[in-house]
């Protein structure tokens, strides 16, 4: 069995032991005889779910995560071996005297250059990249979800609403601003 499938198998068992004890605590936590029913944990009971099905996403995402983050890695570490390959049949070549060195550190970055240029350029590095950077998001959605959902529990604003709240104080400064002007421009009219 290679280490994907036992890391998928191991994931499907976490996920189900997961939702099982979530259900049961959302279950108890809707009974009012139960020991959470009061106060800030009966709200966080009642969101425990919510915060198990991000956090077995959160893990999944970090699956892919790290996959891609190894192929990343890997691409730049191929191609800085090969470049490195490149460049010691080339030394050789070149006396190693002191009028020499710029030359040899000419040909390091160009060699250099020139193989990074090509793995930047090609189909794959982008392709992995873009597919990094995707999962860095997702990991990123995932936490905020988890974080207005613990927000939420504790009767805290969310990053969403302070930033409506942003937007509305962006919105009365501009109109006591243009207010202003309008009072400035009819005190000026009046002769004052």
């Amino acid at each position: 069995m290679s280490s994907t499938e036992e890391y998928q198998k191991s994931l499907e068992y976490y996920k189900h032991v997961s939702l099982f004890w979530t259900d049961l605590l959302s279950l108890m936590s809707s009974r009012p005889q139960s020991l959470m029913s009061t106060g800030p944990f009966r709200k966080f009971g009642v969101n425990a779910k919510k915060v198990s099905a991000e956090m077995i996403e959160i893990n999944q995402e970090m699956g892919k995560f790290n996959q891609r983050l190894s192929e990343y890695y890997r691409q730049l570490t191929d191609t800085w071996n090969e470049a490195q390959k490149q460049f010691s049949k080339k030394v050789p070549e070149i006396p190693t005297d002191t009028e020499h060195l710029d030359s040899t550190k000419r040909i390091w970055i160009d060699i250099f250059e020139n193989y990074f240029t090509r793995l930047f350029d090609s189909p794959e590095f982008a392709e992995n990249f873009g597919k990094l950077v995707s999962s860095e998001l997702d990991l990123a959605t995932h936490w905020n979800n988890v974080i207005s959902v613990m927000l939420e529990t504790v009767n805290m604003p969310t990053k969403k609403e302070i930033d409506e709240l942003y937007k509305e104080l962006h919105l009365l400064r501009k109109r006591v601003g243009k207010l202003e002007k309008i009072s400035n421009s009819g005190e000026n009219g009046n002769g004052k």
